[in-house]
């Protein structure tokens, strides 16, 4: 089938849109008609220099759609049911059978490698040239994507599916952050480095779970202000100097968790430093680059942890339901997060992101 798709042909995150072949579903595949995606700061790595995932290639992982067709052995969904689309996993490893499937041991392929499990691709442009797709398992900036069963979620119809996308990502990964990898108790405290759309999920889970302080930093005051709407008790400004003494002041004894959701290893250094004994640091991103950071031992050693965070360790088909219970609910407004953009403007929804503009793009691209 002709569909229409964002190929990234360089670096320069301009995508063009362009008409490709699809084939599929395969065996065990999904055929989703995508109504909307979120735009996440991972795609805008993946198709910076630098990145790993091949070119040409089309990006997208927070897609929202409708079942359109579903290949042999497929059970889990059927054609008309509404789905989010989030990471895939391979469903044997240990950590998939444990119910922790964020952890899979074939994560990264399964992210990065943008081909089906035998090499080959289901995409090829106007000129018969293959093209990737399989990004994160799905490749939805596009107005089809093939996703695997295992990666496809159904949620209820009287939802939005529109406003969805993100939750198969950015907005689980900062919810689950709180709830599944921290377990944050009520009355503790948390200092979130970075109030994008993942740090402000984080900050709405807190404020569900009952934190007792949470304390938001970002170089955005926007962001702060929607901090503090959203359930921050401290907003601080950040700059060229370290924060951390301001936070110890905000949260006197340091806190008990803290988030890291930059990747940037000065700012790593301060979310260990503000820890309270006993206290547990998270990050979820880091450079393309492999960097190393450094880490005091003596500080460590009173109890504290440091932790890396994929996917808020959700188990997706109970996770994003629930999410969307509590939106639904009115206890978790990730809605204000979002802007829409029309399909055609992807380059601005890219540049509204890095500039701080926008929190949460979401790509509008067909009709329910």
């Amino acid at each position: 089938m002709k569909i229409q798709a964002a190929v990234f042909r360089d670096d320069l995150l301009q995508p063009k849109i362009e008409t490709l072949d699809l084939q599929g579903p395969g065996p065990g595949e999904v055929l989703v008609r995508i109504v909307a995606t979120g735009v996440c700061h991972t795609d805008m790595k993946s198709g910076s220099a630098g990145s790993p995932v091949p070119r040409p290639v089309v990006l997208g992982h927070e897609g929202a759609g409708v079942v359109q067709a579903v290949g042999a052995g497929v059970a889990k969904v059927a054609a008309g049911d509404h789905v989010v689309l989030t990471f895939g996993s391979c469903g044997h490893c240990r950590s998939c059978q444990e119910a922790h499937p964020a952890y899979c041991w074939s994560q990264a392929p399964l992210t990065f490698a943008c081909t089906r499990a035998d090499g080959s691709h289901y995409l090829t442009d106007e000129a018969g040239a293959a093209v990737h797709g399989d990004f994160f398992s799905q490749s939805s900036f596009a107005s089809h994507a093939i996703a695997r069963e295992r990666n496809v979620v159904k949620v209820r119809k009287d939802a939005p599916l529109d406003l969805l996308g993100p939750l198969g990502c950015g907005v689980q990964t900062g919810a689950g952050a709180i709830l599944n990898d921290f377990r944050l108790r009520p009355g503790a405290s948390l200092a979130v480095f970075g109030a994008g759309a993942l740090g402000l999920s984080a900050v709405m889970a807190a404020r569900l779970a009952g934190a007792g302080r949470i304390v938001a930093i970002d170089r955005h005051p926007a962001r702060l202000a929607l901090a503090l709407e959203l359930g921050a008790d401290v907003g601080i400004a950040a700059g060229a100097e370290p924060v951390g003494e301001d936070v110890l002041r905000a949260a006197p004894g340091g806190v008990d968790y803290a988030l890291d959701t930059t990747g940037a290893l000065p700012v790593m250094r301060q979310a260990l430093a503000v820890l309270a004994p006993r206290g547990e640091c998270g990050f979820v991103t880091s450079p393309w680059d492999g960097a190393e950071m450094s880490l005091s031992v003596r500080h460590l050693l009173p109890g504290r942890k440091v932790r890396g965070i994929i996917e808020g360790d959700s188990n997706p088909d109970v996770f994003i339901p629930q999410l969307v219970d509590f939106f639904m609910d009115g206890r978790f407004p990730f809605d204000k997060l979002v802007t829409f953009y029309p399909f055609a403007d992807i380059a601005k929804a890219f540049h509204d992101s890095e500039s701080g503009a926008s929190v949460k793009p979401v790509l509008r691209i067909g009709a329910l």
